[in-house]
C-alpha cells in the first residue's frame, strides 16, 4: 500500500492503461476491416481520355478560328461578311450561330454599293482532317438560313463549300 492508502502498484508513464489498450485494439480492428474491404487486385482510377479538340473554321488566310465574332464569306472582294455571331453550339460535328449577313448590294456597282443586313442562322458542318495539321479537323461546309428577307438572288437556305484546296503543282 502506498502513502495514499491505494494498494495499486505505481505505473510508469509509458505503461498502457486499460483505456489505451482498448482504443488500440479498436483501431487495429478498423484497419484490418478496411484492408479486407479493398481487393488486392484493385487498380488505381485512370483519368478520362482527353476528347479530341473541336473542329476549327478557316478564315480567308487559312488561320484556324473557333467561335469567331465575324466571318468573311467573300474573301476576294469583302462584299459578304457574317457579323455579330453568337454561337449556340460548337462540337465535334457541327457549330451553330445566329448573326447578321452583311451583303453589298453592288448597286449601281460594288464600289458604290451599300451593305445591307440580313438576319441569318449559320451552321458549320462536315468536319474533315486539315491536311498538314495532324489531329486537327476543319469544318468544310457552311449553311446560311435567312430568317427574314434574303439578298437578291440568294435562296432562303443556301450551303457553301468552305474548302478551297489548291492542287499540288509538280
Amino acid at each position: 500500500m502506498d502513502a495514499t492508502g491505494d494498494d495499486r502498484t505505481p505505473r510508469s508513464p509509458h505503461t498502457p492503461t486499460r483505456h489505451h489498450t482498448r482504443t488500440g485494439i479498436l483501431l487495429s480492428t478498423a484497419a484490418a476491416l478496411i484492408t479486407a474491404a479493398v481487393p488486392a487486385s484493385a487498380t488505381p482510377p485512370t483519368a478520362a481520355p482527353t476528347p479530341d479538340p473541336a473542329p476549327v473554321v478557316l478564315d480567308c488566310f487559312s488561320k484556324p478560328q473557333v467561335r469567331p465574332d465575324e466571318y468573311l464569306l467573300a474573301c476576294g472582294d469583302g462584299n459578304n461578311r457574317l457579323v455579330d455571331l453568337h454561337w449556340n453550339t460548337w462540337n465535334q460535328k457541327t457549330a451553330t450561330a445566329t448573326g447578321t449577313d452583311m451583303v453589298n448590294d453592288c448597286r449601281p456597282y460594288c464600289a458604290a454599293g451599300h451593305f445591307r443586313p440580313y438576319p441569318v442562322t449559320v451552321t458549320l458542318s462536315h468536319p474533315q482532317p486539315w491536311p498538314d495539321h495532324p489531329g486537327t479537323q476543319r469544318f468544310t461546309t457552311i449553311r446560311l438560313l435567312y430568317t427574314h428577307t434574303t439578298p437578291t438572288p440568294t435562296p432562303k437556305d443556301v450551303t457553301y463549300k468552305l474548302v478551297y484546296d489548291t492542287p499540288d503543282t509538280p
